[in-house]
């Protein structure tokens, strides 16, 4: 029982080192703040329910985001079905009436509404790869698929978003 409460006390000390890749990743698969940190929660309430399954020694991020995206596809995706997806109110991103932070807001309110239209997992590759700056293996290991799945995805991701921001697709998502 000695074994099991040094894992637990290492699996407790790891949860509050990694709350906030959690709450990035979180982010990206559920696609609002609110359900992000309910991801996040349950996540971890499952981690400390079931710490006997991670097995010391091995990345504990790698297992805990696994538990992620199972909860998300299992819980969270027919929960956003029900309740209708939400975008982030601009007026919690910045509060300083700045010209250069309001252009700054409204290209993230952009970007925000494009992602928000992506898969969860192109949200999942594109916040790894590009906003935490993994590298595809890690993030391919990380999300516990294979590289080409990822780079299939983060391909896919980043098309739409540069097709999106551009003038052309800009016009074209107007109309």
């Amino acid at each position: 029982m000695a074994m099991a409460s040094g894992v637990d006390a290492t699996l407790k000390r790891e949860l509050v080192i990694l709350l906030p890749r959690m709450r990035q990743l979180g982010r990206s698969l559920a696609g609002t703040r609110e359900l992000a940190d309910e991801l996040v929660q349950a996540a971890c309430e499952r981690a400390l329910q079931r710490f006997q399954q991670w097995e010391p020694g091995t990345r504990i991020d790698h297992w805990l985001f696994a538990i992620m995206r199972s909860i998300c596809s299992n819980e969270l995706r027919a929960r956003r079905v029900r309740l209708g997806g939400g975008l982030v109110d601009a007026d919690t991103l910045v509060d300083h009436p700045v010209e250069s932070q309001l252009e700054a807001r409204l290209m993230l309110d952009k970007i925000d509404g494009i992602l928000a239209e992506l898969s969860g997992e192109q949200r999942a590759v594109l916040r790894l790869v590009c906003v935490e700056g993994r590298s595809c293996r890690e993030a391919a290991e990380a999300l516990a698929i294979p590289l080409g799945t990822l780079m299939s995805r983060l391909a896919r991701g980043r098309g739409v978003i540069a097709e999106r921001l551009s003038p052309a697709g800009a016009s074209a998502s107007r109309a």
